[in-house]
């Protein structure tokens, strides 16, 4: 006999693409138990409380500023898939090098669908951080086919106003997915001596220019310079190197961790 988490535990790892056979193996149990569980088990995060956005007069996500910071992980590492009986999970993937975002990355679930169950996945060099819930199409309506890149992202109004309202939640979410802190070095001759002069500078990098543009447009309210970097040719990366710039970058940003 296996207790319902377990269960739970077995059916959730299945349904975001692990075999039977490595789940047979993690959590030891067979794989014809774990067959049987997925007809007779509810889906983690099926019954939880009610979207604030379904509501007959919608109201905002849970937390505003959490959601800010998931929209921006979303936006950037992120990806909702149907499971079944209309039931979504929320998928993020991060790298393992940062356990800090990863960990904020769960936080910021909880605080957004507090009724929810999380879990992590990891595989090779990275971990999924994922959630069920009915629900995060409704929360996040940029959910749709194919790649963020080849379709148009457009915030809705009411995501506007948490954005505008929350700007650097939103800002650290893009750079927590997309995003780094590098430190970049020059030499220049000073009185027959050359010397060399460190500067530390911010990278956002995604294909979609819908997404750079969300990110360049709130680092214009907040004041934060930018330029635009291309690869051959086509827009790709948006620099943040000015010091006053990188200073507010990191007064409210800062490096990855």
């Amino acid at each position: 006999m296996y207790d319902i988490s377990t269960r739970k535990r077995a059916v959730a790892l299945v349904a975001q693409g692990r075999s039977f056979n490595s789940v047979s193996r993690e959590l030891g149990v067979s794989r014809h138990a774990i067959r049987s569980w997925q007809t007779r088990i509810e889906p983690l995060g099926h019954v939880g409380r009610p979207c604030p956005r379904c509501r007959k007069v919608p109201g905002p996500p849970q937390n505003p500023a959490a959601y800010a910071y998931l929209l921006g992980l979303y936006l950037g590492d992120g990806c909702i898939n149907a499971h079944r009986r209309g039931v979504y999970f929320l998928r993020v993937v991060l790298d393992l090098a940062w356990p800090g975002i990863i960990d904020a990355c769960e936080a910021a679930i909880r605080a957004v669908r507090p009724d929810n169950s999380v879990c992590r996945v990891h595989r090779q060099g990275c971990a999924v951080v994922t959630s069920f819930s009915k629900h995060w199409p409704c929360l996040f309506p940029q959910h749709g086919p194919g790649r963020k890149h080849e379709r148009p992202i457009v915030l809705e109004p009411w995501q506007r106003t948490i954005v505008d309202t929350h700007p650097w939640d939103f800002v650290r979410g893009l750079i927590h997915s997309d995003g780094c802190r590098i430190t970049n070095w020059t030499t220049r001759v000073v009185a027959g001596e050359r010397k060399r002069y460190e500067y530390p500078r911010y990278f956002f990098t995604n294909k979609s220019d819908d997404i750079r543009d969300l990110y360049t447009g709130t680092l214009d309210r907040l004041g934060v310079e930018w330029t635009q970097c291309t690869r051959d040719g086509d827009a790709y990366n948006v620099s943040v190197a000015r010091k006053a710039s990188v200073t507010l970058m990191d007064d409210h940003v800062g490096p990855k961790y």
